[in-house]
């Protein structure tokens, strides 16, 4: 019988993912550092149950192609243009920094050019796809230090596309030529702009095409051979298959087909890509660590502070506060996913030997895990870290009326908080705006606006917004840590203020509530109550009663969705009222097909249960009208019935039936 080793391989990588993914995910910890466990335990280097990795590369090499495409096809040129401060200027220097200072580093301890600098571009990566699930399961992807690290990231993803491209340049030699780079370079920018003209040009008509055929399998079949084609021809150029895969992601993100591609093909990258995880673990060398711990553990410590620096210095010189900065650097001190595709890159090219890669990969392994303890502790390490500064990070705008006194303090000038300005100004009420975004602030002040610059959980900043003479507070931001540290401070300085909150999760209302807030908006529970309004009405039932309902809702809190079977009662009224009749009103419009009938021609009553009761024209109220009344453009009618013959009726008088 013959054996194919590839389908055991991949058996025992699932048989051993499942479980210790599973195990890791209840304590939280992603998903990635599953997979790269799984292959420390299964590999030559551990119970020796996968050996061959010829086959798995090759399987762990398409998940970085469609890795690298779903991040073309998320990473549109309008989203680009929107985050071209944070993208260029933060990610840029980010990026720059950390090569030039780790790459001076490692020349002048003796290391040569070449590899100094290619050891400087694997630590300027950070894990994209780590930082942006914690991110996410923290509710803080909107906060400024989310939105500062999503930047910053998007930008490295950008840049892995050149610095592959500079790889086999730096294993020329041990010494870098400059006319050779200029050359190659010059070559690889030609041969990408070729593609990306023909990838612009075909790749919009094929999908259209596929998508006019009106078959699931062949617009999925056809997306994948655009995918792979595109990297196939980017490989024969001489450059790579991870760039061709961008090339095609960032063409599509840019065409009406690009949400359904995603949906196709999310499942295929996410099925490859832990097979690219499980690879790298496959690589570790436990006995490396075994030898040399103390240099291992010394590495990963440099790896944490270097980054963890570089980026808040960043972050400062941009003037964000500390807090915002220590937050963001140590959620990106750890080596990122693509730092493993081009270190295989620099293996291939003789730039990394084969104990330097190792050692990479034992660090950078520990780096990846260490990341959700980090981004728990940051916050709490952030906070004690602004407390130590003597200089307080807020400045206030020339236009504040200093004797400005029963205002509202704005915290956040997000989309929230513009709305909530918007009617403070209508109103004529005074209010303080606080923001952490240095561009914003710089636009509220040319407006005239009493805007001030710097941390809410700072003392000083919001004494400098006089909150001791403030009536209310609005926190309206998406940071649940400065949220929370911002509420106590509020609530210390002024005992008596109003503080309203805002937050994402019902699972932080309680918190809120015990820190002193007066009022909790959940985002969750408020949608799921307009959805809740929106079905009543659908079924017809009187505005009083949904209004009834939901203030029971907010009245009883949260509680009968925070805690799964804890019911309301009053909500046992709703059957009732669906069981009983109820009335409706219709207005004609001047297009309606019925004007000029008269009553007893429409027939209503017979056709459909309802009666018509009541007409309201002209301001005049005509209560039981005659069979001979005519119907008129701009007459209200009032209709009475249960809920299926009122809205058959409406269908009548619309003319849908």
């Amino acid at each position: 019988m013959q054996e194919y080793p590839i389908i055991r391989d991949v058996v025992i990588i699932l048989l051993v993912s499942v479980p210790i993914v599973y195990i890791l995910n209840k304590f939280k910890i992603p998903s990635i550092a599953g997979f790269l466990l799984a292959g420390v335990l299964i590999g030559p280097f551990g119970f020796r149950l996968i050996t061959e990795l010829e086959h798995i590369e090759i399987l762990a090499e398409i998940g970085v192609v469609l890795l690298l495409f779903t991040i073309g096809l998320e990473i549109s040129l309008q989203r680009l243009i929107q985050m071209k401060r944070m993208l260029i200027i933060a990610g840029g220097l980010q990026v720059g920094l950390t090569i030039l200072i780790t790459g001076l580093f490692f020349y002048l301890i003796g290391i040569p050019l070449n590899q100094s600098i290619f050891f400087g571009m694997l630590l300027s990566l950070s894990s994209t796809a780590i930082v942006l699930k914690l991110l996410d399961e923290k509710k803080e992807a909107e906060a400024p230090h989310g939105r500062i690290a999503v930047g910053m990231l998007i930008f490295q993803d950008i840049a892995i596309v050149p610095m592959i491209l500079f790889v086999p340049l730096l294993g020329i030699a041990d010494e870098v030529r400059i006319e050779m780079i200029g050359l190659q370079i010059i070559v690889a920018l030609f041969a990408v702009t070729v593609i990306v003209i023909l990838a612009r040009y075909f790749i919009p008509k094929i999908i259209y095409f596929m998508d006019r055929l009106r078959i699931r399998e062949v617009f999925t079949i056809g997306t994948f051979l655009l995918i792979l084609g595109t990297a196939y021809l980017t490989e024969s150029m001489g450059l790579s298959f991870a760039l061709g895969a961008f090339i095609a992601g960032l063409m599509i993100s840019e065409s009406e087909y690009s949400h359904q591609v995603f949906a196709d093909i999310i499942p295929l990258k996410d099925a490859f890509i832990s097979v690219f995880f499980v690879s790298i673990g496959l690589l570790l060398n436990v006995q490396l660590m075994l030898d040399v711990p103390v240099e291992i553990i010394s590495l990963i410590i440099g790896i944490v502070i270097i980054k963890c620096g570089i980026v808040v210095a960043v972050i400062r010189f941009m003037k964000f506060p500390m807090r915002t900065a220590l937050i963001t650097g140590l959620s990106l001190a750890q080596i990122g996913e693509f730092s493993f595709v081009l270190a295989s890159v620099g293996l291939v090219n003789n730039v990394l030997t084969t104990e330097y890669y190792h050692a990479f990969l034992a660090s950078s392994i520990f780096t990846m895990m260490l990341t959700p303890f980090l981004m728990h502790v940051a916050p709490v390490l952030a906070t004690k870290v602004s407390r130590m500064q003597i200089a307080s990070v807020a400045t206030r705008s020339d236009t504040t009326d200093k004797k400005l006194k029963h205002h509202v303090i704005v915290v956040g000038y997000g989309l929230n908080g513009q709305n909530i300005t918007r009617v403070l100004k209508e109103t004529g009420i005074p209010y303080f705006i606080i923001e952490l975004n240095p561009e914003m602030v710089n636009r509220l002040i040319g407006k005239k606006e009493n805007v001030i610059f710097g941390d809410v959980t700072r003392r000083e900043t919001l004494e400098l917004a006089h909150i001791e003479s403030a009536r209310c507070i609005v926190f309206a931001i998406s940071d649940p840590g400065a949220t929370a540290m911002g509420l106590r401070l509020a609530n210390r300085i002024n005992p008596n203020i109003f503080t309203i909150v805002r937050t994402r999760d019902i699972s932080n209302i309680e918190e809120l509530k015990r820190l002193g807030a007066n009022v909790v908006i959940p985002e969750e529970f408020e949608t799921s109550l307009q959805i809740f309004r929106k079905v009543l009405e659908n079924y017809h039932i009187p505005v009083n009663v949904i209004m009834q309902q939901m203030a029971i809702l907010r009245s009883e809190s949260y509680q009968m969705m925070v805690k799964e079977g804890s019911g309301i009662s009053s909500l046992t009224h709703i059957d009732e009222i669906l069981a009983a009749g109820i009335t409706e009103k219709y207005y004609v419009e001047e297009d309606n097909p019925h004007i000029g009938q008269t009553l007893s021609e429409l027939n209503l009553r017979a056709r459909t249960d309802a009666t018509i009761i009541a007409i309201v024209r002209n301001g005049n109220t005509i209560t039981s009208p005659s069979p001979s009344e005519k119907i008129t453009a701009h007459d209200t009618y009032v209709l009475v019935g249960d809920h299926k013959s009122v809205d058959k009726a409406i269908q009548v008088l619309n003319g849908d039936e």
